[in-house]
């Protein structure tokens, strides 16, 4: 009498055998594509920063001929200013609609979830803490300032070919005029500026955001700016210095990271760029450890607050 045989085939052993494989990154990918479904404003305000600028720019076209003729009587440099001007304008607006965006998305991101009562549906899944939290923190310092890159870089090439076909509608040198702008290198510093200054030198501001996110039970914009008004209240009362209120000023500002300039956005090709002394800084450095114990902490806090 024979037996029913135990064995199963080869492919189906193999297949009930071998757990499924999935790379350690692909959490904090979704966790990042789950922040970009559900604030969508991380796009759609640097696109509709870019959408006024553009309609401006081509009411300015009108006047583009008189001013390209103008500019024969001046020096190069001038010319260059005169005709960027536009540009640094629409590219500013594009950075500055981004920045405010990262300054209310990192102030929502873990106190929303606590508000809405969502975190204990998302506490459930198997993603850690960690990884949640830096997929919120890569949004501010990371993805939107890539993103405006993008959607300035793209608003930027269409307002250069928009001005060329007016130029030579006009019976102007495109040659001349792309020559005048130098859009590469205004690119170029563009992307300096928002990795050395959005990225890693507001790192520290936007990890003390998140973490008053994960902390405050209401009003985390309170929380975040009257701690440290308080401070520099109080020592310019208890020891009538401003130690605390320059350190602030040194932090926010953007001069110890894009050197000596004249304008707030480094995108004039004759700005330096002094990546090596940005890079070497104390500061640098010190933020960066600040914004890690910062980050630190907000996984921390995540951890252990309910749902408010």
């Amino acid at each position: 009498m024979n037996s029913p045989s135990s064995s199963l085939p080869d492919s189906f052993g193999s297949q009930a055998i071998t757990p499924p494989t999935s790379s350690a990154t692909r959490p904090f990918y979704w966790s990042v594509r789950r922040e970009l479904w559900e604030y969508r404003s991380i796009y759609i305000a640097p696109l509709a920063a870019a959408g006024v600028a553009m309609f401006g720019f081509l009411i300015s076209l009108i006047s583009l001929p008189r001013t390209v003729q103008a500019m024969a009587a001046l020096d190069p440099a001038q010319q260059h200013k005169a005709l960027a001007h536009p540009y640094d304008m629409v590219a500013g607006l594009i950075m500055m609609a981004a920045f405010i965006v990262s300054i209310f998305y990192s102030l929502d991101a873990l106190y929303g979830e606590r508000r809405d009562r969502s975190i204990l549906f998302w506490k459930s899944l198997p993603v850690s803490d960690l990884t949640t939290v830096l997929a919120k923190a890569s949004i501010p310092m990371v993805i939107l300032q890539l993103l405006s890159f993008a959607i300035a870089a793209a608003t930027l090439w269409i307002m250069l070919l928009l001005s060329s076909a007016v130029v030579l509608g006009s019976g102007g040198s495109v040659a001349a005029y792309w020559g005048r702008l130098s859009l590469f290198r205004m690119l170029l510093m563009l992307l300096y500026h928002l990795v050395t200054v959005h990225m890693l030198w507001y790192a520290p501001l936007y990890a003390w955001l998140i973490l008053v996110s994960a902390w405050a039970r209401r009003t985390p914009f309170l929380w975040a700016v009257l701690p440290p008004f308080a401070i520099a209240i109080f020592e310019k009362i208890a020891f009538r210095s401003s130690h605390f209120t320059a350190l602030l000023q040194y932090r926010i500002g953007v001069r110890q990271a894009v050197g000596s300039m004249q304008d707030n956005f480094p995108i004039q090709p004759g700005m330096p760029l002094a990546a090596g002394r940005f890079l070497s800084s104390p500061g640098l450095w010190t933020g960066l450890i600040v914004a890690a114990i910062f980050i630190a902490a907000a996984v921390r806090l995540r951890h252990y607050r309910e749902p408010i």
